[in-house]
């Protein structure tokens, strides 16, 4: 059960696709939800953590991505509403 629920985070995979070897999807993610909500799957995670940690087995490094992505006000063809006056962002129609 637990080899079911940790290889389905570490593949990112949903539920339905959890191999058989694991037993019903369904089963795995039942004990999953009830382990989740009343906080045994928490403790369950903490406790490997440290033992990890005391070990020695743990890489603490952090890796944060601030990438981010904006259109240009002219990417888009919705009106503006910003409290000035209304600008469409259209191309002008050409003459026939």
């Amino acid at each position: 059960m637990v080899e079911g629920i940790i290889y389905r985070y570490r593949c990112g995979i949903a539920w339905r696709d959890l191999p058989a070897d694991f037993g019903p999807w369904q089963t795995v993610w039942k004990r999953h939800r009830a382990w989740a909500v009343d906080g045994t799957w928490d403790q369950v995670l903490d406790a490997l953590l440290v033992r990890a940690d005391a070990d020695g087995d743990l890489d603490w490094s952090v890796a944060v991505d601030s990438t981010i992505c904006r259109a240009h006000q002219h990417g888009t063809t919705l009106e503006r509403t910003t409290g000035g006056a209304v600008e469409s962002q259209e191309s002008p129609r050409r003459a026939s």
